[in-house]
């Protein structure tokens, strides 16, 4: 029931943390992310309502309506960038943000059945192929979530200092 109204990343993301931490356990740390595509030619769009971009339709399709929305567009105009922003809710009402992202370009075509979204249509010029199209350990190394998680660890160890958890 959590309404996510923000104008960013992580807007949204702190959002739901705040929403959550009002019903967690006293001493609990809550963490809730925010992510989406933002493609430069569409001005950002979906950019922050990616997810709940067209709506009740299939990532498929949704898939086929960018690609097609970008036909026109020159390789340079492609550009893309997967976002995903991270927010703590401490304890003591402190709350952390990180926010990290994964570049390339929307494909021509999608490729790869790994992944899920938007995943088969972002193509990662070094790799030479999709996100859909990596292995998970690849995956986890360079992606959006993978990144921001590790900036959030980061930030938890120096938040909480020399807490045990």
């Amino acid at each position: 029931d959590i309404v996510e109204d923000g104008s960013t990343f992580e807007e949204n993301a702190l959002i739901k943390a705040r929403a959550v931490a009002e019903s967690a356990c006293e001493g609990d740390i809550v963490l809730a992310d925010d992510s989406g595509l933002e493609i430069d030619y569409l001005g950002g769009e979906p950019g922050v309502y990616s997810a709940r971009y067209m709506a009740d339709a299939s990532y498929s399709e949704k898939n086929r309506v960018l690609i097609e929305r970008l036909a026109g567009a020159k390789e340079e105009e492609r550009s893309a960038r997967f976002a995903c922003a991270i927010a703590a809710v401490l304890p003591d009402g402190r709350e952390l943000l990180t926010e990290a992202y994964m570049e390339g370009r929307i494909a021509y075509e999608p490729a790869g059945s790994g992944g899920f979204g938007y995943d088969p249509i972002l193509y990662l010029p070094e790799y030479q192929k999709t996100s859909a199209e990596l292995d998970i350990e690849e995956k986890n190394k360079i992606s959006h979530r993978g990144k921001a998680l590790e900036l959030m660890k980061e930030k938890l160890k120096e938040a909480l200092g020399g807490m045990e958890k």
